[in-house]
Parts: C-alpha cells; sequence; structure tokens
C-alpha cells in the first residue's frame, strides 16, 4: 500500500503559456532565457506587440494595468488584507493552502506576465509507516490518468481516479490490480451522497487496510508546509535540494523510530519468554 498526497507550494518558473523552464533573472525576473530574448523588451500584457517603458512591465497604454498590479501586490496592500481577513481570536497566523483535490482546469487565463508563474504543487509517495518512497513537482494538478499500481491507492482523490479508470476503459485491468482508497482526512469532506465513493474508496476498516495509516502523506505535508515561507523564493535547484534533504531527514527519523519500537517489542517478548520459564 501506498500513500499519495501533494502541498500547494512550489518555486518559480518562467511564466509563458506551457513553460516550466528555469527564470533567467531570479530577483523579479517572469521569463526563461528563450523568452526573454523574445519578450523581454516587450510589454509584458497578452497579445500586445508594445515596448515596455523602462523599470516597468507594461507599455504606455498598460500603464493602469501595471500600476493597479503594483498596489495590489505592495507590502501594505497585503498587510491590510490580512489584517481585515484575520479573526478577533487568532491566536497565531496559520498557513492556510489551496484545497488539493480540486482541479485547476478552472483557472482563468493570465490577462499578463508581469509575474512568475509556480509549479502547482509538490506531490510524495509515502509508506504508511510514514517513510517517504518518491516525490516531485507538478506544474499543474496531477492527471487522474497517470498513477502507478500498487494494491492499494490512498489518495485525497480517489473515487475522481475511480471514475475516470471506469470511464476510460482501463477498470477491468485496475481491477486485477489495485484499491482505491480517500484517505481519513479527505473522506470526511466528501459528498455523503456519493455512492460510488463510500462505496468503493471508504477508508473504513475492510479487509486488511485498517491497520494502515492513511493520513502518512498529509502527516509529511503539514510538517513541510512550516517552510514554506523560506521555500517559496528558492530558485528551483535550491527548492529541489532542500526539499531532497528535508525528506532524506524525515524517513531517517521514520526508520529510527520503527527500529526503535521493533527492539522494544523483541525486548518484551523475550522478558515474557523468560518469565515463563
Amino acid at each position: 500500500m501506498v500513500v499519495i498526497d501533494g502541498i500547494v507550494m512550489g518555486p518559480q518558473h518562467c511564466a509563458y503559456d506551457n513553460c516550466s523552464n528555469t527564470l533567467v533573472n531570479h530577483r523579479g525576473g517572469v521569463f526563461c532565457d528563450v523568452h526573454n530574448q523574445e519578450f523581454g523588451a516587450r510589454c509584458c500584457v497578452h497579445d500586445c506587440q508594445n515596448q515596455k517603458i523602462d523599470n516597468t512591465q507594461a507599455c504606455n497604454e498598460h500603464q493602469e494595468m501595471w500600476c493597479k498590479y503594483n498596489l495590489e501586490h505592495s507590502s501594505d496592500y497585503l498587510n491590510g488584507a490580512r489584517r481585515m481577513l484575520r479573526k478577533p481570536a487568532e491566536i497565531r497566523n496559520k498557513t492556510v493552502q489551496q484545497p488539493h483535490d480540486e482541479s485547476d482546469t478552472n483557472i482563468p487565463k493570465r490577462s499578463h506576465y508581469f509575474s512568475a508563474s509556480c509549479y502547482y504543487c509538490v506531490e510524495t509517495i509515502c509508506a504508511p509507516c510514514g517513510a517517504v518512497i518518491a516525490w516531485t513537482k507538478f506544474v499543474k494538478s496531477e492527471s487522474t490518468t497517470n498513477i502507478l499500481k500498487p494494491d492499494y491507492i490512498c489518495i485525497d482523490k480517489a473515487c475522481k481516479l475511480l471514475r475516470t479508470a471506469v470511464a476510460n476503459g482501463s477498470w477491468v485491468d485496475w481491477f486485477k490490480s489495485s484499491h482505491f482508497v480517500v484517505d481519513g482526512y479527505h473522506y470526511t469532506n466528501h459528498h455523503s451522497d456519493d455512492y460510488l465513493c463510500r462505496k468503493w474508496c471508504n477508508p473504513a476498516p475492510q479487509d486488511d487496510k485498517n491497520a494502515f495509516n492513511t493520513q502518512a502523506c498529509e502527516q509529511l505535508n503539514s510538517w513541510l508546509g512550516e517552510f514554506e515561507s523560506i521555500m517559496k523564493c528558492m530558485t528551483p535547484s535550491n527548492f529541489n535540494w532542500f526539499i531532497h534533504s528535508m525528506i532524506f531527514y524525515h524517513t531517517q527519523q521514520v526508520i529510527k523510530r520503527q527500529n526503535s519500537q521493533n527492539f522494544s517489542i523483541i525486548s518484551e517478548d523475550f522478558e515474557h519468554d523468560d518469565e515463563e520459564a
């Protein structure tokens, strides 16, 4: 069994449509080397061929749009928005993540390239014990047509994967090898009248899967989320190194904890045998 989930965060990449190349300038740049040569001197509004004014990202015609963008992304504006949204009884500012099981297909197309794009999420695959098997960055939301096939697949959108497999005719192959399960954390947010989800993706104890921790990735993501403020300003290479190092450290701690628990169980068995003897 594997548990799959992601956390919505990631480094910046080229703002041009469907391009995920590294930025040529990580301090305010918006394009990769290729698109910077093609569009670097142009106005960053979609389909505008005019030359941009120095020290701005827009031409004379679109200066109002550029000024509005600067105002809405200034520190004073964002701090004011946070104060209005903050609850009076809130003790500390908690990180709010975009719902990961929502599709990004409804996101409107950008009208300008004033800022660089960001990776959609960091996706992780964990064993039920919490050890990380693999991770990667997704430019867009993960596809429901491209998932690996272990015995049990525990993921927040398991019912969507099941519907996709039935719709495209691949369910026959999936049925022979895998069982889809929604993790316990997300299952409570799914529709109570969704028969397919309740019948086939219910994380309630069935067979032997009640012995597994279906929230292993959620627990890992909660820990990784604490580092988001420092990771969002990193270059992709530094981001990759940092994530890989932290996940390696996390996995080493999980293995150490598991070995310690196994040693304690073995010691208790020996003590029990000695008492019986």
